[in-house]
């Protein structure tokens, strides 16, 4: 999805956010960030458990009908 970012550029990202949040609110900068991707990643994956089950509910389903008309 994205390119690999080398040590270059992570200097620059982390001399960016120095510059514009200041050494202070880095820590805090930081922490929300851990939060948000931990948030995004538990939400991804409900969501997939979510299709998963749906998709094993529907196969069921089918397997029935057709057992069904089987016998019919």
């Amino acid at each position: 999805m994205f390119p690999s970012i080398g040590g270059t550029e992570l200097i620059l990202i982390v001399a960016v956010a120095l510059i514009i949040f200041g050494p202070s609110k880095l820590p805090e900068v930081g922490r929300s960030l851990g939060k948000t991707i931990r948030e995004f990643r538990r939400s991804t994956r409900e969501i997939s458990e979510d299709i998963i089950t749906d998709v094993k509910d529907v196969k069921e389903e089918v397997q029935e009908v057709k057992q069904t008309l089987k016998n019919d």
